[in-house]
């Protein structure tokens, strides 16, 4: 069969009402969703020419998201998956579970600067996060006393406008905050005095920013921005004009160093000797550089720690010596003391290369706290600054443990806790005598003990032995006839870890089971796992999960008729690619904020910056790999196509939503199957984070009613 891209050219649907008067399609004896025939939408077929290969893209004018056109699309589709959702019995019952997980109070980690702790905390009441100030530690049976210092409800009338903490001065007396609008990844930077609680005049306009950092006297702050010329590192002076402010790095005058798609986040050392720059190469950087520039020296120049080589680096900084986490001729990464001038292979060994790969390190108490992935379950050890070995924090089971904050000179850091059958936990550590105290641990109405978490293992399609975690409630069947929702990432990089979320919390809590495989593309087993599943190599990741899949099916945890699964970003490419490589796998597919034009991604918002990890259709080799998955140019018509869902938002200003906008019309013409292809399309939501609570609690109950329904008995 020919792709339905090349073969739709000549099919044009002509203009409709919203609804056809057709007889409502079947639901395979579900709850009998009765849906007419989607919403027509017509075909407008744009042709391209790869290399020779002529590709016709049926649906380009969806990408223009402003055009009426385009906006009585989303009406009509919206109003068709409003239609399903009003019929979807169980949403009512999941949305209640979901109110209550989610409507609780909840705290971030806290940052400590002397006795006074910033954090955020949203009561259940609310519908956001506001940013807090404790004073002290208190005493065992007192209520700590707590001052709200910033209240995202006096911002803004819209409850999907939410605050961030982004810096605290070193001596506790300036917050630093981001306001932010829906999803979107911008942020507008304000500051405030904390002890009266005034905010200050200067502000900085919305943007992305790479990273925030007060001087050391308090004048002003540091911060990198990422514009259309590049990132720009500069410093603001409380009080003057943003037009004045100083330009200390960026493209306009090192242009030889820095390339269009190179990122740079600022930061200074806990003591206030260095402002350190660190040049991301791409995302994921395929090689970090580190700069730095002493802050006690009027213009000095900025001095390299590391330039030019095809790894990456991270710093800490203490007593005069820089420490670096590298997987410079270390995959899984290793720990050294950095020698300015030198190269790496001369500089110390702190902590070396082990079979667990180093996720992350920080330096607490005068120790350096490092945790590590043991087959994906995180490990803390402890070292003195000279590398040796001092102990480990202990972990009670299985799941997921931030890294160790706090600073060098601090007696005491915080972590938090968690899995997916327990709720976040957040921790003070004593450095000195390794005791652990609760800060905060959310009222979150989930009973633990009725569930079981485990991990196993199996062989993917190439015989690589990959890992999985898979929880329920003890005592579901294994024959097959449970509900079971798949979620995965692979890629980028990034660790998936047992880690808690309302949303599965919910799933586990209707009786079925979840499970978590980690792919190769993600950052479990260290860079030699990432790079198995990057560029021309990514098909091992849909090879990994779809081995999973079969797992899952030869264990009799699940069959392909109650079988859903889940993903976003990347993670929705790999819904794609699900859809359209193995639909006769899955059931039903909730596909989030999606890239699924494999051919044209790199043309929208910041999707040039991803060429480091998927490649760019513009060059002859990455074309042949991306044409042969692209989901949006693998759609063939005439398929069975399972129940699917395409989740994404106005406010996505990260992965553009004109994927998903032009993937519903393709798989609804192509679908034989019957079942519901719908466009969950959000007016308000985007790809980060801070939408209301209210608004989380009913897009997630829009998801798992949709996965509910479509897996259920047949």
């Amino acid at each position: 069969m020919k792709p339905v891209a090349t073969c739709l050219a000549a099919v044009l649907l002509s203009a409709m009402p919203a609804f056809s008067q057709s007889a409502p399609l079947p639901i395979h004896g579900r709850d009998r969703i009765a849906l007419p025939a989607p919403p027509p939408t017509q075909a407008k077929p744009v042709t391209d020419d790869y290399f020779g290969n002529k590709i016709t893209d049926p649906y380009r004018w969806l990408e223009d998201s402003k055009s009426p056109d385009t906006r009585a699309f989303l009406d009509q589709q919206i109003a068709y998956t409003d239609r399903y959702l009003k019929q979807a019995r169980v949403r009512p019952e999941l949305a209640d579970s979901l109110d209550a997980l989610i409507r609780v109070t909840t705290w971030s980690t806290p940052i400590q600067r002397g006795d006074l702790y910033f954090f955020s905390k949203r009561f259940a009441s609310e519908e956001q996060a506001s940013i807090y100030l404790r004073k002290g530690w208190p005493a065992p049976g007192a209520q700590p006393s707590e001052t709200r210092l910033v209240d995202p409800a006096t911002l803004s009338k819209d409850p999907n406008t939410s605050v961030s903490i982004a810096d605290v001065s070193h001596d506790g007396s300036l917050l630093a905050y981001s306001v932010r609008q829906g999803g979107a990844d911008e942020g507008e930077i304000h500051f405030l005095t904390v002890s009266n609680g005034k905010p200050l005049e200067d502000i900085l306009p919305s943007g992305r920013y790479m990273g925030l950092a007060f001087a050391p006297d308090h004048s002003g702050i540091y911060y990198s921005l990422y514009t259309p010329k590049g990132c720009l590192v500069s410093f603001h002076r409380f009080g003057t004009r943003n037009s004045a402010d100083t330009l200390l790095f960026g493209r306009e005058f090192h242009a030889e160093l820095l390339g269009p798609l190179d990122l740079v986040s600022a930061s200074v050392t806990d003591d206030g000797h260095y402002l350190v720059l660190s040049i991301s190469r791409g995302v994921p950087a395929k090689r970090e550089d580190i700069v730095y520039r002493d802050l006690h020296k009027a213009d000095s120049p900025f001095e390299i720690l590391v330039w030019g080589f095809d790894s990456r680096f991270s710093a800490a900084y203490a007593h005069g010596d820089f420490y670096v986490l590298t997987d410079y001729n270390s995959p899984r990464g290793r720990i050294l003391k950095a020698n300015p001038g030198i190269a790496p292979e001369a500089w110390q060994s702190i902590v070396p290369e082990g079979p667990d790969v180093i996720e992350s390190f920080n330096l607490v108490g005068g120790k350096i706290f490092v945790n590590t992935l043991h087959d994906v379950i995180s490990r803390t050890a402890i070292y003195t600054l000279a590398g040796k070995p001092a102990g480990s924090i202990a972990y009670a089971t299985l799941g997921a443990a931030s890294t160790l904050s706090g600073e060098l000179s601090d007696r005491y850091g915080y972590f938090s806790f968690q899995s997916f059958i327990q709720p976040p936990t957040i921790y003070r550590y004593d450095t000195l005598t390794g005791k652990q105290d609760i800060f905060a641990q959310p009222k979150i109405p989930f009973d633990s003990a009725q569930f079981e978490l485990k991990q196993d293992f199996y062989t993917s399609k190439d015989g690589t032995r990959i890992p999985i975690f898979i929880a329920g409630k003890k005592g579901l069947k294994r024959d097959g006839s449970e509900r079971l929702l798949m979620t995965a990432y692979g890629g980028f990089n990034l660790s998936e870890t047992p880690a808690w979320s309302p949303l599965w919390a919910a799933w586990l809590q209707q009786g079925a089971y979840f499970a978590l495989p980690s792919l190769r593309g993600g950052g479990e087993y260290g860079e030699s796992w990432h790079q198995a599943g990057m560029f021309g190599k990514k098909q091992n990741v849909f090879d990994d999960f779809f081995a999973a899949a079969d797992f899952l099916i030869d264990q009799h945890y699940t069959s392909p008729q109650h079988f859903a699964i889940s993903g976003r970003s990347n993670g929705g490419l790999l819904m794609g690619a699900a859809i359209t490589q193995r639909p006769q796998t899955f059931s039903a597919i909730w596909c989030g904020y999606p890239l699924l034009d494999m051919l044209r991604y790199q043309r929208f918002l910041v999707g040039r910056f991803w060429t480091t990890e998927y490649g760019s259709a513009e060059n002859r080799p990455d074309y042949n790999w991306l044409r042969a998955y692209s989901p949006y140019h693998n759609v063939t018509p005439d398929t069975a196509y399972p129940a699917i869902m395409l989740f994404t938002g106005d406010s996505d200003t990260r992965v553009d939503p004109l994927h998903a906008r032009k993937m519903t019309p393709l798989l609804q013409a192509a679908s034989s199957s019957g079942r519901p292809i719908l466009l969950h399309y959000s007016l308000k939501g985007g790809h980060s984070a801070g939408v209301a609570a209210q608004q989380l609690v009913e897009d997630y109950a829009d998801q798992l009613a949709f996965l509910w329904t479509e897996t259920g008995p047949k």
